[in-house]
Formats: C-alpha cells, sequence, structure tokens
C-alpha cells in the first residue's frame, strides 16, 4: 500500500501563535521519562534518590537534550553552514538536532547530577537509560509528521509519497491537484520507506520493551546502559540503509556509509565493553521509597 503523506505540521493555531506537532513529541518525551522515572523511584531503582532528587535530574537531561543535540548537528552535520554563517547555532526553528549530540549533552548532565548526588556515574546511567526510548519514538514520529528525514525510494509496493521529496513539477501543485495525481498512480514512482517509522518502531517500541524488561530485575552496575548503547547503535546503523542521507554530507565512503553510521558504530562498541565490564560488577539492589506515587 502505497500513502501520500498530507499532514499539517501544525498542530494548533491560536492567532500568530503556531505550536508544532514536533514540539509537542517533544513534551510528551520528557512527560514518558518524568511518569516512568517516578515508578523507577519509587520502586527503589536507584537507592537514596527521591522524587525531588529525580526532578532535578531530569531537568539537566532536559537541558542536555536540547543544548547538546543542537550543537552535536552543528558540529557532526551542519559546521560548514555554521562557519558562514554563525547565527544559525541559535535559530532552533528552522529544525536542526542531532541524536548522538543529545545523549552527549545527557552524559554531561548526568554526570554533573550525579557529582551532586555521590553516586556512581553508571548507576545513574542504568537508571536512566529505560526512560529515554519513548523519546525516541515520540521523536521519530514528530519527523514524520513534518516529512522529514524520509528513507530512499522503494520498490516493493507500499511506501509514502513524501511531497517535498518530489520532482519539481509535482511541488508546485496545490493540495487538491497533487491529490489527484496520487489517485491517478502517477506518484506511485516516488513512494519512498517511511524509515522515520521503522526508526520510532526499533528505537522506541522495541528498545522500551527490552529495557524495562531487562531492568525489571536487578542487574549489574554497566549492564542496562550497555544493553541500550548496542541496541541503538544496530538499530541506527541498520535503518541508515533505507534512509537518505543528510544532503550537505551525502555518503561519506563505499557509496553507502553516511555520517549516522559513523556515530553509531562507538555506540556498538560502547555496549559491547559494557556488558562485558558488567560480568561481575556490583549489583544494584532495589529499596522501595516508602510514600513515593507509583
Amino acid at each position: 500500500m502505497i500513502v501520500l503523506h498530507q499532514i499539517d505540521p501544525i498542530a494548533v493555531s491560536l492567532g500568530p501563535l503556531q505550536v508544532h506537532w514536533y514540539g509537542l513529541m517533544y513534551l510528551l518525551a520528557f512527560a514518558a521519562a518524568w511518569w516512568l522515572g517516578r515508578r523507577r523511584v519509587a520502586a527503589g531503582r536507584l537507592p537514596g534518590v527521591d522524587a525531588n532528587a529525580f526532578s532535578d535530574l531530569l531537568f539537566y537531561a532536559m537541558l542536555g537534550v536540547i543544548l547538546g543535540g543542537r550543537l552535536g548537528y552543528v558540529l557532526f552535520y551542519g559546521l560548514g553552514e555554521a562557519l558562514r554563517d554563525p547565527l544559525m547555532v541559535v535559530r532552533v526553528w528552522d529544525g536542526g538536532m542531532s541524536f548522538h549530540g543529545g545523549l552527549l549533552g545527557v552524559l554531561v548532565a548526568a554526570w554533573l547530577w550525579s557529582r551532586r548526588q555521590g553516586l556512581h556515574f553508571f548507576d545513574t546511567m542504568d537508571f536512566v537509560a529505560p526512560l529515554v526510548p519513548p523519546g525516541l519514538g515520540f521523536g521519530r514520529l514528530g519527523n514524520y509528521i513534518g516529512g522529514e528525514l524520509w528513507g530512499k525510494y522503494t520498490e516493493a509496493g507500499w511506501g509514502v509519497v513524501f511531497p517535498a521529496g518530489l520532482p519539481e513539477r509535482f511541488r508546485s501543485l496545490d493540495p487538491a491537484a497533487l491529490k489527484a495525481q496520487f489517485d491517478a498512480g502517477a506518484l506511485d514512482a516516488f513512494a519512498r520507506h517511511p524509515s522515520q517509522l521503522y526508526q520510532a518502531a526499533l528505537e522506541g517500541a522495541v528498545m522500551f520493551a527490552a529495557l524495562w524488561w531487562f531492568s525489571s530485575r536487578p542487574r549489574p552496575r554497566y549492564a542496562v546502559a550497555g544493553l541500550f548503547a548496542l541496541l541503538y547503535g544496530c538499530f541506527r546503523f541498520l535503518v541508515e540503509f533505507v534512509r537518505v542521507p543528510d544532503a550537505q554530507l551525502g555518503y561519506l565512503a563505499f557509496g553507502w556509509l553516511t555520517m549516522g553510521q559513523v556515530l553509531s558504530l562507538p555506540l556498538v562498541a560502547l555496549g559491547l565493553y559494557l556488558l562485558w565490564r558488567s560480568r561481575g560488577a556490583p549489583v544494584l539492589h532495589p529499596r522501595p521509597v516508602q510514600g513515593e506515587a507509583r
């Protein structure tokens, strides 16, 4: 089945104020992390930490995601543009966030918070890891709704036609005329892999199910964070094969290697290393917090 993408990226318009779906996805991501984190706090998954301390951690992480995500995008994908136009660094409304940059931002935030709390950094990361996948899933849904970061053409008889990815002769048509062309089958050859949905399923649903189940029992230090890094690195590396690379970079080598794959390989290596290191590492046993909301 081939679908024509005609979703309005603006969720709500109130006069000059426009709320985009992508922004709402960020709110849902942080809301999910807050709700799941409160449950893990109440279950004592990070002994000695209460709801107030967790709220501080979430605030630190929010700053890390936003600042790290933007700076990571500039460093990994838009450095040339930033050198020509330094103000693009702060023009976040033009788009451009990097998961790998956001991850580095969260790592720095968690390290600072852990020092303040007197906790081992990887105890914090093992606690945080299962809270992240829902946010990744929501983010990829936001990419899909916004019609960005689409996949390569597919000849499988199914896919999604993204208007912004069509030749100029079609992009100039109004929505009704474009729909008529689609109904006539004139756009079937331009159907693409909905790589955003692939990532939402793998990085969001599958990773969450795996990490939530894996962390439901006491695990040795490094294990949960290691599984997160390994799964994300593998899933991202695989989806990049059907995703169109960033136009300003293209393929880096071999006619298929993308920046997303280059940045994912260290995560795979880190995940394997942490899982190996978890052998014989101390196990943090839960101490449920009395009176905390579940």
